[in-house]
């Protein structure tokens, strides 16, 4: 049975028994400390806090945490505390990596490292997301709003294919998945996305991504709502029913994820799939309960090999 709330995702980690080692780096910030003490408490995971800890330890203080009972190592450059994290898992220390108050740039960098890091074996990374539906009873998902600035073809091709792994690890046989542009027809070259959607739908149908449904071009209303659909004479088991919602490039992806947290309130759990590690980017904007279930995210993520999601359909 698919997941159908994040409240579900953190009692399944829960549930595993397991908790797994997270390489916070750099990690003195308030924010980012509070995220790592909170995932412990709840037993979702055990912090391992990798910067300038004279400076994180400053940082507890002010704001009343208890740092104390965690394993630290002192690095207090922020790019090599980032290489630590990276060079960590890769020794089976940790098993996910957190970003601190750094450029996410920095850390991709260092697990996209071909001889130092986790670089992917085939496909991409990139950003997904995983919300509570605004409808209820159900999780959505959400790509690429973190990593992929103007995607070609071939890289929506494979940033689905992320998505569409992550959704079948939460539980979903036949992933829905909405390839959003601003209007249901195929307008190129006024609106070069439409063209990509369209092909990337028709490969879906080839079944060139394996068990799913795939549609698009979509315009978000089509993509959520089956009275659009209706109202618009969209008939696919795709439109008004998404699962997942692609967008064309990362300033729409940002906007939409941005709206659903900020404008209606979401929990956003985003981590960044690829790699064999999962790795949590949040933004210093993301609620605390959005970096809470981001760990959650990882940590069910991360449970077994099949965290790589490049190489799965």
């Amino acid at each position: 049975m698919p997941l159908t709330s994040l409240a579900e995702l953190v009692e399944a980690v829960l549930r595993s028994g397991r908790r797994p080692r997270v390489a916070i780096a750099p990690c003195a910030d308030e924010f980012i400390l509070r995220g790592g003490i909170e995932a412990h408490s709840q037993g979702l995971a055990d912090p391992v806090l990798i910067g300038d800890m004279q400076r994180a330890a400053q940082v507890a203080d002010e704001h009343g945490l208890d740092i104390s009972g965690f394993e630290s190592v002192h690095e207090p450059d922020a790019a090599a505390a980032v290489n630590r994290a990276v060079r960590m898992y890769r020794e089976g220390a940790v098993s996910i990596i957190m970003k601190g108050l750094i450029s996410t740039a920095v850390v991709l960098k260092a697990v996209l490292n071909k001889e130092t890091g986790v670089p992917p074996v085939s496909g991409i990374l990139s950003h997904v997301t995983v919300f509570d539906a605004p409808t209820g009873g159900r999780l959505m998902l959400l790509t690429d709003a973190g990593v992929n600035i103007r995607p070609n073809l071939q890289r929506k091709a494979d940033i689905l294919r992320n998505a569409l792994n992550v959704a079948r690890r939460l539980g979903m046989d036949c992933p829905r998945a909405a390839m959003l542009a601003a209007t249901e027809k195929v307008n190129y070259p006024a609106m070069p996305a439409t063209l990509d959607a369209d092909v990337i739908s028709k490969m879906a149908a080839q079944g060139q991504f394996g068990r799913c449904l795939v549609h698009g071009p979509l315009a978000l209303d089509l993509a959520i709502s089956p009275q659009a659909a209706v109202t618009k004479g969209v008939n696919h088991p795709v439109a008004g029913h998404a699962d997942i919602l692609c967008t064309p490039d990362i300033e729409s992806g940002n906007m939409l994820y941005k709206a659903l947290g900020i404008l209606h309130g979401s929990t956003l759990a985003s981590v960044v799939v690829g790699s064999r590690v999962p790795v949590v980017v949040p933004s210093r904007s993301d609620s605390a309960e959005s970096k809470f279930h981001s760990i959650a995210l990882a940590a069910f993520l991360a449970a077994d090999s099949s965290a790589d999601v490049g190489d799965k359909q």
